[in-house]
């Protein structure tokens, strides 16, 4: 099997999208359905999240782009829709964390759901489904107003209910709406976004990362030092775990090319390399295949469980390492962490991937996908990247 090829890259990508196209509509209350077990039935029906809600538009962007598919346009424009007629609370211009049959049940403010309506509207913009860029900058504004920390140099992550800001500070909602940003410039050519995303990405994998063994940290102290006792009781947080996390290591490594591509930076391929190469050579499972999903500060894996997203991520940023260093050693990462997808991961029945295995490979539950939790936002993103990464 040659994974690092443009037909396997769309013919599995179309495989992804093909799980969700048929069975995702929800006619009855709108938007798409977002729990499904490993043969696509549904469950828990009326629950919607706002992340799983746009990163599913998103899905439908990418592929109506890639596969020049009006059908996958018009999935996205009614996902489109729902956000804008349900997440989306105008009396008080805020989004619905969570909805169940269409009912606001958490409307905590989180940066890391409004990086995703960023990312979302960049996406719908570049691929047609919206005509202006207008909700690209109302989202960036309403991040700058409630979330933009100037002091700080960093997005904060949660408004509670009552308005009052957290005092919680991580890298995770930071690392996505780099991404968001990054993607924001692509579709508009606005160079405050770029240029945000280059201080996020300067922030985190240089400036606070040096109080981290070099690499970036989840959780920080008020004072914007690692604060390695957060969540030191709870290493397997859906959005806040302990320790090291390897996957958003070559996450970030893969954000830092992606500004490298727009405007070179040598120093940011170098951080890259480095990034990358300290998550594989920690939390590659040697005897059962797979990146672990963390490691502690003695580089001692503390969570071995393998997650959908951690591969993905790692395969994607391998490819375009390849691209930008030439070193044959990334294409093996490359071929290396597919491999052991395509045996464990990658759903040759029913289609899809699985979420999380433990580490020795075997599921947990048969939920393939859950709201919050999965939509393959992450495999199908990476084989995007991948294949655009090869066009260029």
């Amino acid at each position: 099997m040659n994974f690092y090829n443009a037909d396997f890259l769309t013919h599995h990508s179309q495989s992804i999208v093909n799980f969700y196209t048929d069975r995702c509509v929800d006619n009855d209350l709108g938007g798409y359905y977002q729990n499904y077990l490993d043969d696509g039935s549904l469950f828990k029906t009326g629950f919607r999240q706002l992340v799983s809600s746009t990163r599913m538009v998103i899905n439908f962007c990418r592929a109506a782009k890639h596969f020049k598919n009006n059908e996958y346009l018009a999935l996205a424009k009614h996902g489109l829709d729902y956000i804008e007629n349900h997440h989306w609370i105008e009396n008080t211009k805020q989004y619905a964390w969570t909805l169940d049959d269409n009912q606001p049940q958490d409307m905590t403010q989180q940066a890391y759901g409004y990086a995703f309506v960023l990312l979302c509207y960049a996406h719908c913009y570049k691929a047609g489904v919206i005509s202006s860029d207008r909700k690209i900058d109302e989202t960036f504004e309403l991040l700058e107003s409630r979330f933009w920390q100037a002091s700080e140099g960093i997005y904060a992550d949660t408004i509670y209910v009552n308005g009052e800001l957290c005092q919680y500070r991580g890298q995770n909602a930071n690392m996505h709406i780099c991404e968001a940003l990054i993607s924001a410039y692509s579709a508009t050519n606005e160079r405050r976004y770029l240029k945000r995303a280059q201080h996020l990405a300067e922030r985190f994998c240089f400036e606070l990362s040096e109080q981290s063994l070099g690499l970036v940290y989840e959780h920080f102290t008020p004072a914007l030092l690692p604060d390695f006792n957060y969540n030191k009781d709870d290493a397997k947080n859906l959005y806040r775990p302990w320790g090291f996390q390897p996957g958003h290591q070559t996450e970030w490594a893969k954000l830092l090319l992606q500004i490298n591509f727009f405007e070179a930076k040598p120093k940011f391929v170098e951080k890259a390399q480095h990034l990358f190469d300290v998550a594989f050579a920690n939390a590659w499972d040697n005897t059962h295949g797979g990146l672990v999903y963390g490691f502690d500060t003695h580089y001692i894996t503390c969570d071995s469980d393998k997650y959908f997203w951690v591969q993905a991520e790692s395969f994607a940023a391998a490819a375009l390492l390849y691209t930008v260093t030439k070193q044959e050693k990334f294409k093996t990462y490359y071929e290396t962490i597919w491999l052991y997808c395509w045996q464990h991961f990658v759903d040759h029945k029913f289609g899809a991937w699985f979420r999380v295995l433990t580490q020795d490979n075997k599921r947990y539950s048969n939920k393939k996908s859950e709201a919050g939790a999965k939509c393959d936002y992450h495999t199908l993103g990476a084989c995007f990247d991948v294949l655009e990464d090869i066009a260029i």
